[in-house]
């Protein structure tokens, strides 16, 4: 039986997770600013302020499950995001559904090389990433304190289908269906964990549908951590051509800053591209049966999006 699944936020997971759950049968309301999104005719998109409770909880009501995938600009988060939580966790308990929170590994600060369970101290050393780990301590008191219903999915560096403003994004294949060199941060010699958007949204889907994934946060299912370079020479292998990249220093990043807002907040970000970042996903995987998609499929599903989107920009 089909029951009112609502999304917040239209980006790549919340896009990706409403078409997953309308796979399932279920009836999806999909929530963002504009009340416009390229996503299937069964998905039901509305304009909404998430900072008008009134109209967060009207948006919410008959709900089984709310996802909050909402973001803002990188200037913005610290700022806006604590507002989110509390018009979206208030907007939850008032309709008696369970919150479903996409999270980063912000939280867990400098790995040191170390692989991140679930079990690793909260230890932030960024403004955003202590921003982050506040809102998870908020979610878990209050699923503790029996307010509302709360699971969290941790997800690495996305890549896949409509994921744009990533490292594995729109630097990399455009420039390399071109012929032309990626663009890659960092050290590309370390071993970095990436999460396929398709994968984040199954996790997604079953931490709003599974009894034993409430009051805790899960890592959804990451690749095995591989070297951004071994990742290029992949692609390089399905596109059955040689690659190229260029790998930008922390310099460079600055640079861009004096000009780009959003590269001036992630300046301080970057430590996660000169240490290794390798996220342990074992436990969604043993506990809950959810493993990740093979990487050669989920590479090819990516780069058959990005070629479907280089012909329909040919064709306009």
């Amino acid at each position: 039986m089909s029951s009112l699944q609502v999304i917040f936020g239209t980006g790549p997971a919340g896009s990706t997770l409403a078409e997953e759950l309308i796979s399932q049968g279920q009836r999806v309301r999909c929530i963002n600013r504009s009340g416009k999104a390229d996503l299937p005719a069964a998905v039901e998109v509305v304009a909404g302020d998430l900072l008008n409770q009134g109209q967060v909880n009207e948006l919410c009501q008959g709900a089984k499950v709310v996802y909050h995938c909402a973001n803002v600009h990188y200037a913005e988060q610290t700022k806006i995001m604590p507002q989110f939580q509390q018009t979206i966790m208030q907007a939850s308990a008032a309709a008696g559904a369970r919150l479903v929170v996409l999270d980063t590994l912000y939280v867990y600060g400098s790995s040191q090389g170390r692989p991140m369970t679930e079990a690793t101290p909260f230890a932030p050393h960024t403004r955003k990433g202590r921003m982050r780990a506040d809102l998870v301590e908020t979610y878990l008191a209050a699923h503790r304190a029996g307010t509302l219903e709360v699971t969290l999915g941790r997800a690495a560096d996305f890549f896949g289908p409509r994921v744009l403003n990533s490292s594995l994004g729109d630097r990399v294949f455009p420039m390399l269906l071109q012929h032309k060199p990626a663009q890659l941060l960092g050290n590309i010699d370390l071993p970095h964990s990436f999460s396929y958007i398709g994968d984040v949204a199954r996790g997604l889907a079953l931490l709003g549908q599974h009894p034993a994934a409430l009051g805790q946060a899960w890592h959804l299912p990451v690749m095995p951590a591989l070297t951004q370079r071994a990742m290029l020479q992949t692609i390089g292998t399905l596109l059955d051509y040689p690659v190229r990249s260029i790998a930008l220093p922390k310099m460079a990043i600055q640079a861009f800053g004096l000009m780009d807002s959003f590269m001036r907040e992630f300046v301080e970000m970057f430590y996660q591209y000169t240490e290794p970042q390798i996220v342990d996903a074992q436990a969604i995987e043993r506990q809950l049966g959810l493993a990740a998609t093979p990487l050669e499929q989920a590479l090819q599903t990516t780069i058959n999006w990005y070629r479907g989107q280089n012909q329909q920009k040919a064709a306009a």
